[in-house]
């Protein structure tokens, strides 16, 4: 890293539910909180990737009240005081501008990572690489920074940037390039995806964002005043836990997408090939996982005869399953609940979890 650069700091958005994820998936243990591919959780991945660019010290966690203890327990490396509990739910761009402000009181000059704390990224080392590019980036510019991923299909379930001309005289590490952004797209149509694959200048938004606290108090001021303002509180505050307790909550619920992304100026992305998944739901999870020559993906013991195609998934004292005739289904085992669903439904779990008793949530 460039010896001349501010400090990297790490904010891990880790308050979602992951319903889709259910049973497994709890209140108090949600998506991030899985070991879904290994002995790993998604959280502890997302905090281990990291090592090497942003030391422990340097990671802000947020997350929930309900989930706070489960978050810490899974995070030993990371101090317990920088797992912080937002006291309301306000949505990704509050969240930011609170991680911003507590980095700011730090740090006023550092460069702040934000990404989520559910994804996969199969190649560290690459990853490593293009964050450290999009720190420098982020600098030299003095300029938003997206990290986008390089389309390996036409997902119509992914955010899009479209990609212009590279900013030319950055001289980013590791050989990588930074290229103006012209927009961002929402979730297209399958045929419209398609279309975006095939122009070859379009990334799928992988929800990383990239700056220097100067930078993010710079659009803010101009494009949501008062996110601007929270942070500047914050960053002279003598009592960081009271000002947010009093504050936070009072802030409009806005994600960061609308409140910055879609009005600010200067947005480059640095597009990257790091075997990135954003573990939607099972069928996301069932690529990883081992493979009969039915097409059947299961983690744990399955018996399965003239059956093809199916997602099994079963904790270590669950009773084995055993499938016949059956084919597409997903099938997940617990100790106190068992889900059988059509594959092709995977979206609509969390339709199930609305009518499920307070006992299984």
């Amino acid at each position: 890293m460039d010896p001349d650069q501010p400090k990297i700091f790490a904010l891990i958005l880790a308050g979602g539910s992951g319903t889709r994820f259910w049973p497994l998936s709890r209140n108090e243990r949600p998506k991030q909180l899985l070991n879904l591919f290994d002995e790993e959780t998604l959280i502890e991945k997302a905090v281990n990737r990291l090592e090497g660019l942003i030391p422990p010290e340097q990671i802000l966690v947020l997350t929930n009240e309900v989930q706070r203890e489960g978050v810490i327990k899974a995070l030993p490396t990371v101090p317990s005081e920088n797992i912080v509990a937002e006291p309301a739910r306000r949505d990704t761009a509050p969240a930011i501008a609170l991680a911003a402000g507590w980095i700011a009181a730090r740090d006023p000059e550092a460069v702040m990572i934000a990404l989520p704390a559910d994804q996969l990224v199969v190649k560290e080392q690459a990853f490593r690489e293009v964050l450290e590019a999009a720190a420098s980036a982020a600098c030299k510019a003095s300029a938003i920074v997206t990290l986008g991923i390089r389309p390996t299909w036409a997902c119509p379930g992914y955010g899009y940037i479209e990609r212009g001309e590279v900013r030319e005289g950055l001289e980013l590490p590791h050989g990588l390039e930074a290229n103006e952004v012209v927009c961002f797209r929402e979730k297209p149509s399958s045929e419209v995806a398609a279309e975006y694959v095939a122009n070859g200048n379009f990334s799928w938004n992988a929800g990383i964002f990239i700056w220097s606290i100067p930078t993010v108090v710079r659009e803010l001021t101009e494009h949501c005043p008062a996110l601007a303002e929270f942070i500047n509180l914050l960053k002279e505050s003598e009592d960081f836990a009271g000002a947010v307790a009093e504050k936070f909550p009072t802030l409009e619920k806005v994600s960061i997408d609308y409140a910055l992304m879609e009005n600010a100026k200067s947005i480059l992305n640095i597009e990257a090939d790091v075997g990135w998944d954003d573990v939607g739901g099972w069928p996301s999870v069932a690529k990883y996982l081992e493979n009969d020559e039915s097409g059947n993906s299961h983690r744990g013991p399955l018996i399965a005869v003239d059956a093809s195609r199916n997602i099994v998934f079963s904790v270590s004292d669950a009773p084995v399953p055993a499938l016949l005739g059956v084919s597409d289904l997903i099938v997940v085992q617990t100790k106190d609940a068992l889900l059988v669903a059509d594959r092709n439904d995977a979206d609509q779990i969390k339709k199930l979890v609305d009518v499920l008793p307070d006992k299984l949530l």
